[in-house]
């Protein structure tokens, strides 16, 4: 499932050593605690990035989600939440990929996860509000917009440091009714998350990696680079070359 240059185990679980080693192309695995790989790892530099017209689009498209940031551990999981998990990776990725157990445990125990925060996505019935992209509350334990009446519709499990978020594990409901009202769900989700990076001061959002070229849907957001073993890459047709 993983491209895997390298490997390595951590204790030293400081903001300053897990920059410097995402700073490396190195990403935390859902493995164990303190498991990290080098892959042809996905950032985007924030102090370069400003909403695209596509950007815009997907916002626009999906006004009614709202995403609101929580710890790990997570107070309020249920095991329904393990379920949306589970369902998600087997229908995306096959069966076995991503059990319920393992869900729950990255979301919940914080002896044996490498993650620290969970983006909670909403559906809110006042979807006829309009969006402001630019505008977002300061506050990350709050959603974007006041909620009403909402349905959480989809998660993604994340690490944040000082300087960093790592966007890492997504899923979301797959039931019609969810892709009826929010069409382009997972994009929405990802374009949020880096929106809300850059509003609180972060220096860059991991986007997981680039094994393949089901990835290059990362790579639409401006600031977007690559890790290509050696330095940080921003060569697309190069990129390109090497999905192929």
């Amino acid at each position: 499932m993983y491209l895997k240059w390298q490997e390595k185990t951590i204790t030293d679980f400081s903001d300053a050593n897990i920059n410097d080693l995402y700073n490396r192309g190195f990403l935390f695995t859902r493995e164990e605690k303190g498991a990290m790989y080098e892959t042809r790892s996905v950032r985007v530099d924030l102090s370069k990035f400003i909403l695209s017209s596509e950007n815009r689009r997907i916002l626009r498209k999906t006004e009614g989600l709202e995403m609101k940031v929580a710890p790990i551990p997570y107070a309020d999981y249920s095991w329904e939440i393990g379920k949306m998990g589970k369902d998600f990776y087997e229908t995306k990725f096959g069966a076995g990929v991503f059990s319920a157990n393992k869900i729950k445990e990255l979301m919940t125990d914080g002896e044996k996860s490498n993650f620290n925060r969970l983006l909670v996505y909403c559906h809110s019935e006042r979807s006829e509000e309009s969006l402001s992209i630019r505008q977002l509350d300061k506050d990350s334990s709050t959603p974007l917009r006041s909620a009403q009446n909402d349905s959480k519709v989809g998660y993604t499990i994340c690490l944040e440091t000082n300087e960093l978020i790592h966007y890492c594990y997504p899923f979301y409901s797959l039931t019609p009714n969810t892709s009826n009202l929010i069409p382009n769900i997972g994009i929405s989700m990802m374009t949020r998350a880096v929106v809300w990076a850059q509003e609180h001061d972060k220096k860059y959002i991991y986007l997981g990696s680039a094994k393949d070229a089901k990835a290059l849907y990362k790579f639409q957001f401006e600031g977007v680079e690559w890790w290509d073993g050696k330095k940080w890459n921003t060569d697309m047709e190069e990129l390109k070359n090497i999905l192929k």
